[in-house]
């Protein structure tokens, strides 16, 4: 299947801007919007098509969301199509580590007259809704946070961190080695399989809103710093529905659940 920019963009309710940093960072605060995160697929032991038709259908064309990945791929070929000069960078998450994981990551530098941006749809957790320009250090204020992109020396790495307190949370880093499609489908596998990914063991969902952010994990949900246990797969299926925009069918539904209240349950024990 072929991609289709104008279905794309009403999937993402957005009018596109000129080429621009404006147009570019109206864009990323959309799909971000629109298009939830989610780990669904690998935590049901499954591992995400990343065939471009596969992609369509899933974040288009049903609905859903994904994880970085395929945030990333969907969205890159949103870039293209509106004529954003983007290259992809495969980054190592950190999470407040001082180096970071293997290279699972995907995003996108955008080229632009004024300099080069890192556009990120897909990072799931604390990350910014918006784009960071590459060689400012300074501090960036956003609605969902204070951020900014520092030089690491040690690791010849730009790492993304988020003001947190007093302090700086590292996210990820990433530098300027070429990524390649092989690169990309062993870094989907890894999430989905390896034993220390943190994807198929537990539940994780994420969007960005108009006032903030809501999130889960299991069945912990967020929102904007308010958290809450989900109780009931009613209460369940109706959370990821408002919340995230995922209506699932029936038996998804239930085998999420299932699963879940037997996690919940060992940890019970």
């Amino acid at each position: 299947m072929s991609f289709d920019l104008d279905r794309y963009l009403a999937r993402i309710s957005h009018v596109p801007l000129p080429v621009s940093p404006a147009g570019l960072a109206a864009l990323q605060m959309a799909h971000q919007t629109a298009i939830a995160f989610e780990n669904i697929d690998a935590y049901l032991g499954r591992v995400p098509d990343l065939d471009p038709g596969a992609l369509w259908r899933k974040l288009v064309q049903d609905g859903r969301g994904g994880w970085c990945i395929e945030h990333a791929l969907l969205y890159g070929t949103a870039l293209a199509a509106l004529g954003y000069p983007a290259r992809q960078v495969l980054g190592r998450v950190r999470m407040g580590a001082p180096t970071g994981g293997p290279r699972a990551h995907l995003a996108h530098v955008v080229t632009l007259d004024d300099g080069a941006w890192l556009t990120d749809t897909g990072f799931g957790g604390p990350g910014p809704a918006a784009p960071l320009r590459l060689g400012n250090p300074a501090a960036v204020e956003t609605p969902l946070g204070t951020y900014r992109l520092r030089a690491d020396a040690a690791t010849g790495e730009q790492v993304l961190e988020r003001r947190d307190g007093d302090d700086w949370l590292s996210l990820w880093g990433f530098d300027d080695v070429a990524v390649t499609a092989p690169d990309i489908v062993a870094a989907n596998v890894l999430c989905a399989r390896w034993d220390a990914s943190p994807f198929p063991h537990h539940l994780m969902l994420n969007r960005v809103t108009g006032t903030g952010r809501v999130s889960l994990f299991d069945r912990q949900f967020n929102r904007d710093g308010d958290g809450s246990e989900i109780d009931g797969l009613g209460a369940f299926a109706a959370t990821l529905a408002d919340d995230f925009g995922l209506v699932l069918d029936s038996a998804t539904l239930r085998d999420l659940w299932q699963r879940l209240a037997a996690a919940a349950s060992r940890a019970a024990a």
